[in-house]
């Protein structure tokens, strides 16, 4: 097939080959990489699999029993925080006849399956199985649910299925190092939904790395206060890019709250964009934070966690919500323009005529997202 095979490449030994030359020289990554599904499955086998992802904030799972669902890979997972007040997180899959357990958010005072009611304890242990007494190679304390590795991070609920993953706090220390002043595990979430557009998770997230296309894609929310000759990329690290923008008081929930004493200078009014590969996307300010959390559904659409919320002085400001609804309102009129110029941009990657183009020096940090993705599929 022409799309998983050009000049004798395969999609991944194309994208090396891409990433082989200086980002001066650089142009955007190949279409295959974005539309193959054979990529896509060595993407959810060495970077899904692999590497911690985000299931959203830990102050969402406030009680014991509060849980949440997630997908990694295929694998369907369960987030909830125990009797002990531990955050946990394990199979959503019944070790009988293999029913999934859970769905979306709640609350449960334990793990039942919707098929033959087997009820498992909020720490995975089996805790009853109804009409299991007459089979005598039933053993109930030998059945529970794997668990899942979970750790918080910054207030952030992070999972893998790596068990030999680095603990986030040692892989992302550099996070800590560059924005740690605004300390984001003081922040509370206020809203959280999710959504599936018709494009693949590499296009939504390389369009969060850049704000070369804010002017334009924008142009009727944000894109007029972006002067493109004075942005900067700098150089990233292994593990995240970034950039930031440094705002005027257009928008006072981005701005420091007039009784922090904390912040100096910039830092009262810098708003950073972090790209945490492979898919955690944040955009943090003094006041106010917001991110997606991305999950591949087939190459040609994404699953997105969106969610956001408010720092410390910002919630207790007694007009707090007024400020967080004409943000949130801001930021749902964004998302309408980004799901329109992401969807075009996948639209125009499965066309025959399309190729990709050079980048511009605002576009770094998609060159080494590019990187990163090729450092985790084999060529």
């Amino acid at each position: 097939m022409l799309d998983f095979v050009k000049g004798g490449l395969s999609p991944a030994g194309e994208l090396h080959r891409n990433v082989s030359v200086p980002f001066e020289t650089a142009v955007a990554m190949p279409k295959s990489v974005y539309t193959s599904p054979e990529f896509l499955t060595l993407e959810q086998e060495h970077i899904f699999s692999r590497e911690w992802l985000c299931a959203g904030r830990a102050e969402t799972l406030k009680k014991p029993g509060d849980y949440l669902t997630m997908e990694i890979a295929g694998e369907p997972v369960i987030v909830l925080r125990d009797n002990d007040g531990k955050l946990r997180a394990m199979s959503n899959v019944c070790r009988h006849r293999m029913s999934t357990l859970l769905a979306g958010r709640g609350h449960v005072r334990a793990i039942t399956c919707p098929y033959h009611a087997w009820t498992y304890n909020l720490d995975g242990t089996l805790r009853g199985a109804p009409a299991m007494t007459l089979n005598e190679g039933f053993c109930k304390s030998d059945i529970a649910l794997p668990p899942v590795r979970c750790e918080e991070w910054l207030g952030w609920i992070l999972v893998t299925l790596n068990p030999d993953a680095e603990s986030p706090h040692e892989r992302l220390k550099d996070v800590s190092d560059l924005v740690g002043y605004l300390d984001m595990s003081t922040y509370t979430e206020t809203f959280s939904e999710t959504f599936r557009w018709a494009t693949n998770w590499k296009v939504l997230a390389e369009n969060f790395m850049e704000s070369y296309h804010l002017p334009m894609c924008h142009a009727g929310t944000i894109g007029g206060s972006v002067d493109l000759m004075k942005m900067t990329c700098p150089e990233g690290f292994d593990t995240f890019n970034y950039h930031w923008i440094v705002k005027n008081d257009t928008v006072p929930l981005s701005l420091a709250h007039p009784s922090n004493t904390t912040l100096t200078g910039d830092q009262r009014r810098v708003t950073w964009l972090l790209a945490i590969y492979p898919s955690l996307l944040i955009t943090l300010t003094p006041g106010y934070f917001w991110y997606l959390s991305l999950t591949p559904d087939g190459p040609g659409h994404v699953n997105v966690l969106y969610g956001g919320g408010m720092s410390a002085d910002w919630i207790a400001d007694p007009n707090a919500q007024e400020h967080l609804a004409n943000v949130k309102a801001l930021l749902d009129d964004v998302n309408i323009e980004d799901k329109g110029c992401t969807e075009r941009i996948y639209r125009g990657l499965c066309a025959g005529l399309s190729e990709p183009g050079p980048l511009s020096h605002l576009e770094r940090p998609n060159f080494e997202f590019a990187r990163y993705i090729a450092s985790r599929v084999p060529a």
